[in-house]
């Protein structure tokens, strides 16, 4: 019983790391998608709750059912023609660039904040992220079971020290003005991104796990964890709005109303969060090349990173720009094939 209550808690910290990453963490995602929106913000958060519950079970299930290694296994499962198809080569892509990106922002965040030079931060940041990806589906879930703890409990202690210092006026809540309208669509998009970019990881933990009971209690208890954290962000950040939209990192501005420990605190969980992203990103792809090339793992690690190190140099802020839209749109098709696929082969799958 401990055994199964310790392999559930894991998993939802997978699930939980697997989502968060540093634009979460920053505050930065849950201005764009969701705070811009107002008090409608925490159903939009609640939307995104039912979605990767539902999403999650869904692909566990078919997962389990048909005997799936990789996302691009289930891709072309639900997606057999040349949809599929473009659907895998932008989710390489996207997994690929947003490693290489979270590499150049470590080089930031080091040089920013301790004047090193950047290549310090891209090195350290790599050459930790092989350390434990070299431990395979383990330190996946290694570093997740420490990270995430880390970070609710930091995210805890500002919402507290928050009410502590000035208080949270209820009705004030309900009079903060929306800057943006379609709420519902911004969830929607925001959900199915997720889910995507979760199935690189719960793809190849279903064939490892197998037991989809624990697997699909910890992508609930994942699930409801993510949602606790994302709606205590998103209030924190609404009681700093609108002074938080001119922030790059919005949760720094609220951290800095208090003392350094808090900031840096933060600062470092950040850090963190990008090795929690970059680690997922780099498994899922690993998997799928693994898969689909024959390729070792461990081969397929060395080569991401030694193609994400020039990417970091080279920023891609222009590729990864037309990158996010592009995989947003993807996402929420590819959930919507998801859903028919199961509907309608429902039989072979319960």
């Amino acid at each position: 019983m401990n055994k199964r209550i310790t392999s559930v808690l894991q998993i939802a910290a997978v699930f939980i790391g697997t989502i968060v990453g540093a634009g979460l963490a920053s505050g930065q995602e849950i201005c764009q998608f969701f705070t811009c929106y107002g008090i409608k913000s925490f159903i939009g958060i609640f939307l995104c709750l039912i979605i990767y519950v539902l999403m999650g079970i869904l692909i566990i299930n078919l997962s389990i059912n048909f005997k799936l290694n990789s996302y691009n296994a289930l891709i072309c499962l639900v997606s057999p023609g040349f949809l599929g198809k473009m659907t895998s080569l932008i989710t390489t892509a996207f997994l690929i660039c947003g490693s290489g990106i979270i590499l150049a922002g470590s080089g930031a965040l080091i040089h920013q904040y301790f004047n090193f030079p950047k290549w310090v931060g891209i090195f350290i940041m790599a050459i930790t992220a092989l350390v434990i990806l070299l431990r395979d589906t383990k330190g996946l879930i290694e570093i997740n079971s420490i990270i995430v703890p880390c970070l609710i409990i930091i995210i805890i202690i500002l919402f507290f020290t928050y009410i502590f210092n000035k208080g949270i006026n209820i009705i004030q809540l309900f009079t903060i003005p929306h800057y943006k309208n379609n709420w519902f669509f911004s969830s929607l998009i925001y959900g199915g991104f997720n889910v995507l970019c979760c199935t690189g990881v719960l793809v190849p933990m279903a064939e490892e796990v197998k037991k989809k009971g624990t697997l699909i209690y910890g992508i609930i208890l994942g699930a409801l964890g993510l949602t606790i954290l994302t709606s205590i962000i998103n209030l924190l950040l609404l009681l700093s709005a609108p002074s938080i939209f001119k922030f790059e990192i919005p949760l720094l501005f609220v951290a800095k109303q208090f003392n350094t420990i808090m900031q840096l605190s933060l600062l470092f969980i950040i850090w963190f969060e990008m090795l929690s992203t970059i680690v997922s990103d780099i498994y899922s792809v690993s998997k799928t090349l693994t898969n689909s090339f024959n390729i070792s793992y461990k081969s397929s690690v060395i080569l991401i990173i030694l193609i994400s190190i020039p990417i970091s140099q080279l920023g891609f802020v222009k590729l990864i720009s037309l990158l996010y839209p592009a995989f947003a749109v993807i996402s929420f098709i590819f959930m919507i094939q998801c859903v028919y696929f199961y509907c309608k082969n429902r039989r072979k799958v319960i």
